[in-house]
């Protein structure tokens, strides 16, 4: 067996999208190549109304796959294909933008206002580039648990994991998506396949991210997403990206953890992107932009 070393230490960081949405970028906007075939993942996690109601308004995609999951709250959404819905605390939203589609996601906080899920965005190879688009829904009760005898619980929404499957299927990026739970005090090791890319994004708890052998050891400033950081403690809002190897090995603090583990092939190609469309080339971005403009961009659902 051999451990994945902690290759980056990120620190989300606030930012605001949408119609002024208060969030937690933890990567997205830069290199991709660590990262391939994610592009992006926010954290919108918000207790005051006011810094997330007015949404996400309007707004286009081409070339990509949006996935919402939902801890607390709903989001509403609506697109150009005439899918209207929401999800709510628990449930995942999996959405491949392909040839283009023009939506909006409105979030509503729960009974004490509080908002809290994640977006994370999966590039598409060029061959899916144009695919049409499609939208996958899954409820919460459609995800399925695994729990260990050491109290470990993992909800697996995308990929295999311990014998379950998760409900989301033909996503091509082939994740694997899982949200872990580990109890206080524990140590433990979860497998990943080598020739995936990984990273875990903690949002409750914190805990250790273990070499195979060396202590960790504590930064004496946080890391920048684009440095090499060495093994550190983690907490709330810290992501964790990991070099090779065939598993990750994470040790619990004294009030557990709890972390998204996710996982993906990389697509190796050329990646173009401007705001909510990512092609291969400049010359696609500028073609997607250029549809927009002359009211071209929809290829279905006209």
């Amino acid at each position: 067996m051999s451990i994945r070393p902690v290759k980056q230490l990120i620190t989300a960081k606030p930012t605001r999208e949408g119609a002024g949405v208060h969030l937690r970028r933890a990567f997205g906007f830069g290199k991709t190549a660590e990262f391939d075939p994610f592009l992006l993942l926010d954290d919108f996690r918000n207790d005051i109304p006011e810094d997330y109601l007015a949404g996400f308004p309007w707004h286009p995609h081409r070339g990509i796959e949006t996935i919402t999951y939902v801890l607390a709250g709903t989001v509403e959404h609506g697109d150009s294909l005439g899918n209207r819905g929401a999800i709510g605390a628990g449930d995942v939203q999996w959405m491949t933008a392909g040839s283009g589609i023009i939506h909006q996601e409105m979030p509503k906080g729960d009974a004490t206002g509080r908002m809290h899920g994640f977006q994370l965005w999966g590039n598409l190879p060029s061959s899916m580039k144009m695919t049409t688009p499609r939208y996958q829904e899954v409820k919460s009760g459609e995800i399925p648990d695994a729990t260990d005898d050491d109290g470990t619980h993992v909800r697996v929404v995308a990929g295999e994991f311990w014998g379950k499957k998760g409900p989301v299927e033909g996503v091509a990026a082939d994740p694997i998506y899982l949200d872990v739970s580990v109890p206080p005090g524990k140590r433990k090791t979860l497998p990943v396949e080598t020739v995936r890319n990984a990273f875990a994004y903690v949002f409750a708890g914190s805990g250790k991210f273990c070499n195979a052998s060396e202590p960790l050891a504590v930064p004496t400033e946080p890391a920048r997403w684009f440095d090499t950081a060495p093994p550190a403690d983690v907490e709330n809002r810290s992501l964790v990206l990991f070099d090779s190897g065939d598993s990750v090995s994470v040790q619990a603090g004294d009030d557990g953890i709890r972390f998204l583990l996710v996982s993906g092939k990389p697509l190796e190609q050329p990646v173009a992107w401007y705001g909510p469309i990512v092609m291969n080339t400049q010359q696609e971005l500028q073609q997607a932009f250029q549809e927009l403009r002359e009211g071209t961009f929809l290829k279905t659902g006209r």
